[in-house]
């Protein structure tokens, strides 16, 4: 359950700031993404089997860094927007299975 509102966090967060830019300074949602990321990563991911969610962040990243949903008239930059938030968290939750691995390396 805890999963499923922090992904609800992170969707209503990308969302506002997408839609409605700096409506919450941008300081503030980038934290709260990239803490969401963490924490989701920690809870939802297992660390020594996180090929999926690495693809998809890696895809993820490269729509975003590329703004592909730009070639939509009107909605576009809206969508990419959406996407570039949605990318600080999948990228934060990254940090947290490279620390986990490396925990688990050093536990043996």
């Amino acid at each position: 359950m805890a999963v499923r509102i922090i992904i609800g966090l992170i969707t209503l967060l990308a969302i506002v700031e997408g839609l409605a830019p700096n409506a919450i300074p941008t300081e503030i949602v980038a934290l709260l993404l990239a803490i969401l990321g963490l924490v989701y990563a920690a809870m939802a991911i297992d660390a020594e089997d996180a090929t999926a969610y690495l693809v998809v962040t890696l895809a993820v990243g490269g729509a975003a860094t590329m703004d592909v949903m730009s070639h939509i008239h009107v909605v576009g930059s809206y969508l990419d927007a959406i996407v570039d938030q949605v990318s600080i968290a999948l990228f934060a939750g990254v940090i947290t299975i490279l620390a986990v691995r490396a925990l688990n390396r050093l536990k043996g």
